[in-house]
């Protein structure tokens, strides 16, 4: 007791003492500080999309498959035009027969990808042909710095997701449309961040808390980034780093047991050459997915869904390492009387490079896992009672899943995921608010790549790669299907080739220019009727993205 007491006493004069010298320090002097960037991106391309279902464009996968699934139909064969009569247009699909266009949207010219037309464009007017847009996106960060114990951050953004854009007829939408010609003042405006961060003082161990509509993420090239309100907290005790996150994904009603919470550790320490850590996420959705909520009735699935990841950067000698493993875990719930049986998730991913530095040049090697789905189990969107192309009704869920409403993952090939220049705007990977594959998932993706910098200012790189599809009774991307109709199981999705350039014009102003191909597999086709198959020509993209940051 007596000890008890006195830890008391000395404990008490110290956060006394903590808070009397604190207190007599200085007033910190606000200092304002203003940065960010802005681009000009340009794609040329033909047969690679746009992921996700974006504002002024067709979207990617979309949300009606999430776990596999080809791209949206205007990339896909069976749409192709059948006939043309006056101004009415028939387009041919294997599911629903004949479909008839009339109108302006059945003129000829507007047959090929037209943005904010997904709902009335034929589907089908992209499959095969070349497309060439224009965007641009910028940033301003404003930061209100009180001495190193305190700051503030407002970060604002603007988007134009096509140049020459125009809002959808019906819609009043604003933003993403900074584009306009004529009356470019759009209220394209959007907050990004609003948060502070702050310093505790009278703890031993240096402690930040950040607390706002801030960014989340962690191993974004393996697992996730997104924005959101939430509290973090990190704590340095040498030689360890430790995070806790706390974010709120759906308040939901303030009286119902339907709100979207996000729970996270993730903890790293340098040892030696290296740095090694882990992390543990739990995405705890009583509303799923979060984007439901505000529909009609009580929320008709809630789930509970974690990620464990380990992972290693830093040098072995002069060889680069770079190492990360994730495994996710969890079930999709339907609620209400009598709901359909459970949906299981579990499913892995891996990375490994291996990068070998000599004078100007890096040779090295990257081999990139995502488990695959087994369409006998797993519908295109696995919720309880979903049907699969097989006719059974979906259990499990083996395919290595992100969480809903979060990006990442998709920093592997230009073509298929997207990977580099065009912030990620282009590929196969579906970005959506159902928890979805990564951009690896069902993918196993063994990559060769060299680099060379000739000059402080410009450096080059090329890669070489093999893609193998991992998903089983079905392919991860394309929907090919036997002569009796069921889906076609297929291994190569095909090679791709990449490359990568940077120039540094001025300090503050680069342009990266590049392309990909992928020389496409069987994985790749397409369904073109009931029983028969489409090849698609190879997809291909050339970007340039000029940016000035300040």
């Amino acid at each position: 007791m007596k000890k008890f007491v006195v830890l008391s006493l000395i404990s008490f004069l110290i956060l006394a003492f903590g808070a009397t010298v604190y207190g007599q320090e200085k007033a910190p002097v606000l200092e304002f500080k203003a940065s960010g960037w802005m681009d000009v991106v340009t794609e040329y391309s033909r047969n690679v999309i746009q992921p996700g279902a974006g504002t002024s464009a067709t979207g990617g996968t979309s949300t009606n498959d999430v776990v596999y699934g080809a791209p949206p139909n205007d990339y896909l064969p069976y749409y192709k035009v059948a006939a043309t009569s006056g101004t009415t247009v028939t387009t041919k699909s294997p599911t629903t027969g004949d479909v008839a266009l009339t109108g302006p949207d059945a003129n000829s010219e507007y047959l090929v990808y037209r943005p904010g037309k997904a709902a009335t464009t034929a589907k089908g007017g992209s499959f095969d042909n070349k497309e060439a847009v224009i965007y641009s996106r910028g940033r301003l960060k404003f930061d209100a710095l009180m001495g190193k114990e305190m700051s503030g951050t407002f970060q604002f953004e603007f988007d134009s997701t096509r140049w020459g854009e125009r809002v959808p007829a019906g819609s009043t939408a604003q933003r993403n449309y900074s584009g306009f010609w004529g009356v470019a003042d759009r209220s394209s405006l959007e907050l990004k961040h609003m948060y502070f961060s702050f310093g505790l003082p009278w703890i031993p161990v240096p402690t930040t808390i950040q607390a706002g509509i801030q960014p989340i993420g962690i191993r974004p090239a393996v697992f996730m980034s997104t924005d959101g309100p939430g509290i973090t907290a990190a704590f340095k005790v040498d030689p360890a780093t430790i995070k806790l996150i706390w974010a709120k994904a759906l308040e939901g009603k303030d009286w119902a047991a339907d709100d979207d919470d996000v729970y996270a550790i993730e903890a790293n320490a340098k040892i030696q050459t290296f740095t090694i850590g882990g992390y543990w996420a739990l995405f705890n959705w009583n509303s799923y997915p979060a984007a439901l909520e505000g529909t009609a009735g009580f929320p008709a699935y809630r789930s509970d869904v974690w990620w464990a990841g380990l992972y290693l950067d830093g040098k072995l000698g002069p060889v680069n390492l770079n190492f990360d493993f994730i495994y996710d875990d969890g079930k999709i719930e339907a609620r209400g009387s009598n709901p359909p049986k459970d949906v299981d998730i579990s499913g892995w991913g891996a990375k490994l490079n291996v990068g070998f530095p000599w004078e100007k040049l890096l040779f090295g090697f990257t081999s990139t896992y995502g488990s695959g789905a087994d369409q006998k189990k797993t519908a295109g969107k696995p919720l309880p009672g979903a049907v699969t192309p097989w006719g059974t009704k979906t259990t499990k869920v083996g395919a290595f899943l992100v969480p809903g409403g979060t990006e990442g993952s998709n920093t592997n090939a230009l073509v298929v995921d997207g990977g580099g220049i065009n912030r990620g705007n282009s590929g196969f990977e579906p970005a959506c608010d159902y928890h979805g594959r990564s951009g690896f998932g069902g993918l196993w993706i063994n990559k060769l790549y060299a680099g060379f910098t000739v000059s402080p200012e410009f450096n080059t790189r090329i890669e070489g790669m093999y893609i193998r599809d991992e998903t089983k009774n079905g392919n991860t991307i394309g929907n090919a299907v036997t002569s009796a109709g069921k889906p076609r199981d297929d291994s190569d999705v095909g090679w791709e080739i990449d490359w990568y350039n940077t120039l540094a014009i001025y300090k503050n102003l680069s342009f990266q220019f590049g392309g990909g191909i992928l020389f496409a597999g069987d994985a790749m086709d397409y369904q073109a009727s009931a029983t028969t198959n489409k090849s698609p020509k190879n997809p291909w993209i050339v970007v340039t993205n000029l940016t000035y940051s300040f």
